[in-house]
């Protein structure tokens, strides 16, 4: 206390000018309006600017959970495209036939001959083999394997990966594989010759599986060649996916695919 009161009295002069200085200057802004004017504008951008900074800071440490959020939507979106469920029945979206789950990639391989991800989510989260992975802009895999909390995606650059796949423009469908040669580049083999073929033009997953909804992206034809045979074209495909980068995935689970199988296994 002491130190206190000796503070106030060595800087009496400096602290009565402070004093008299602020009146001073309060009594201006009150008595004249441009004055006024003046300080609330500038009062008004010191604040803001601390509100600015205050308000980045806090959107920095909420960024995972707003992450969370949009990716969450992002499945409730993807799940209403492939139930063909209208924007405004919402509640008819658990009755369609895909269900769409959040993962997250935990290791990713793309740089040999059968290459794998893995994904931190598993059997406790309702997954199974034979699941489709994909992201925003594309397919990565099927699901081939589960363990209680992880689950090892077979990636679309690897050689036993087989998914139908068909040009956007038409209803030519082939199989989507992998030689092996580039990870942003996969083949189409099997369209029949007869079917009209441009570079640029967009190939998307053809439906006819119990894996992924039809009218997923895969990407554009990169270019193209007749293939031994001589009946078919095998189709060099750039991926909109960048596989050498995948984050966050979407499980598809198709829900009525034990019925389908069924059916199927009648004549076999």
């Amino acid at each position: 206390m002491q130190q206190i009161i000796n503070f106030f009295l060595r800087n009496k002069n400096f602290l009565l000018f402070l004093l008299l200085f602020s009146i001073a200057i309060s009594l201006t802004i009150q008595s004249h309006s441009y004055h006024r004017s003046k300080f609330i504008n500038s009062a008004n951008f010191l604040t803001g600017g601390v509100y600015e900074s205050v308000n980045n800071i806090e959107q920095y440490f909420n960024l995972k959970e707003e992450n969370e959020q949009l990716l969450e939507e992002n499945n409730r979106l993807k799940a209403m495209l492939y139930n063909n469920i209208e924007p405004l029945n919402i509640d008819s979206m658990h009755q369609g036939q895909y269900e769409v789950f959040p993962a997250k990639v935990i290791k990713n391989a793309y740089a040999s001959t059968n290459n794998y991800l893995i994904i931190n989510k598993g059997q406790r989260d309702s997954l199974t083999e034979d699941l489709g992975v994909i992201t925003s802009k594309g397919i990565v895999g099927i699901i081939d394997n589960t363990s209680k909390g992880y689950s090892r995606v077979m990636s679309i650059l690897n050689t036993n990966s087989r998914v139908n796949a068909q040009l956007k423009k038409t209803d030519h469908f082939g199989t989507l594989t992998w030689n092996t040669n580039d990870p942003q580049v996969v083949q189409l083999i099997d369209i029949p010759k007869q079917a009209p073929l441009n570079v640029g033009d967009t190939i998307l997953t053809g439906g006819r599986s119990t894996i992924f909804p039809k009218g997923i992206m895969i990407g554009t034809i990169l270019g193209f060649q007749i293939d031994e045979t001589e009946n078919y074209f095998t189709i060099d495909v750039k991926l909109f996916n960048d596989m050498t980068n995948i984050g966050h995935v979407h499980i598809i689970k198709n829900k009525n695919t034990q019925e389908i199988k069924a059916l199927e296994a009648i004549d076999e």
